[in-house]
């Protein structure tokens, strides 16, 4: 869709709500590529329904689950109420960064998604073919208006808080792997364009590391609300992460969202180092997820400091109920369950 000859959705209306406002469903793509858990894809499946079966919990799951992983996703998780299995195979299961962004409206416009064209975090994993076309095969399945922007960007990249506040990385999306061709400007008018952003926020502070996305923001920081953002942050020097996650840190402390409000930070601190075969695993708990009544946060293993990020959610959410899952075997996939996810709002 070119803006120059067809209304963008911001004109049309629609918006891009935040993630804690209430679901129709969370969509997932079930894991099917060994090559993603080198050596380790064996347990995954396993971990992913157990991921599955909280999230059903608190609201319907729709699963990408076509071809080859059809019959064991059904063994898994096929006997829950609120979990569709669809018939669409991917090429990878990070459905963030492959799936659409949904959109609502106030106005009763028609279901609405935008499709951002996906090339697996700059090229790095072909084939993603199959992955690409997921949100044109979900328009299709339910007759949704289908937005196509041209321009690459993966869901993980951008965090809003649905007031048109906009939370990014510049290594990732100036990164010249994905747009080479576009100005900061630019990307800056696709977003308010196709997402309503009135104010986007960039960090330069660094990822964290053994992130292999250039710095997507959901590893990084995250809205809770539309004033309240919390950051990974690491408080041994001798880690690597310690001076990005400082950086980080400071400049959030200095930013204000859309209405001009400063920012109150929270640190989420991260688990003890993580690492598989010699790589540094990217564990942190601003990968949790947000459900209908209730935060889904990441498990790594690391007792004292995963009971301490459910408590630091659970204190700012008492709406909620901050529940943990495991991810000690996805977490070696380099992702954990927000990169897993999409949230579908109402």
């Amino acid at each position: 869709m070119n803006a120059e000859h067809s209304p963008t959705p911001a004109q049309l209306g629609y918006r891009w709500p935040a993630e804690w406002e209430r679901h129709a469903s969370t969509w997932l793509s079930w894991p099917r590529k060994p090559e993603t858990w080198p050596g380790k894809f064996e347990p995954v499946p396993a971990e992913f329904a157990k991921f599955v079966r909280t999230l059903a919990r608190f609201e319907p799951v729709n699963i990408l689950a076509g071809g080859s992983v059809r019959s064991l996703a059904g063994e898994l998780v096929g006997d829950l109420k609120n979990v569709i299995l669809h018939d669409i195979e991917t090429d990878d299961s990070w459905c963030r960064d492959h799936g659409p962004t949904f959109l609502s409206s106030i106005t009763g416009l028609p279901p609405a998604l935008v499709d951002w064209e996906y090339n697996a975090w700059g090229g790095k994993y072909p084939p993603f073919d199959k992955d690409n076309a997921v949100p044109r095969r979900i328009a299709a399945l339910q007759g949704r208006r289908c937005f196509s922007t041209g321009i690459i960007l993966e869901g993980g990249a951008i965090d809003g808080d649905g007031r048109g506040t906009i939370l990014t990385t510049e290594s990732c999306l100036l990164n010249p792997n994905r747009n080479p061709g576009l100005s900061r400007e630019q990307i800056e008018q696709y977003l308010r364009d196709y997402l309503g952003a009135i104010k986007i926020l960039w960090l330069a502070g660094g990822e964290i590391a053994g992130d292999d996305t250039d710095g997507h923001i959901d590893q990084i920081a995250r809205f809770i609300s539309p004033t309240q953002v919390v950051v990974s942050l690491c408080d041994d020097p001798s880690d690597e992460n310690y001076g990005p996650s400082q950086q980080n840190l400071i400049e959030l402390q200095g930013l204000t969202n859309a209405a001009g409000v400063l920012l109150e930070i929270t640190p989420l601190y991260l688990p003890r180092p993580l690492f598989h075969d010699g790589q540094r695993l990217p564990a942190g708990y601003c990968n949790f997820v947000f459900v209908n009544g209730g935060v889904i946060v990441p498990q790594f293993g690391d007792a004292d400091a995963d009971r301490k990020a459910i408590a630091a959610l659970q204190k700012l959410l008492p709406g909620r109920e901050v529940v943990g899952s495991p991810s000690l075997d996805l977490i070696w996939g380099l992702g954990s369950f927000h990169c897993l996810s999409q949230q579908e709002p109402i």
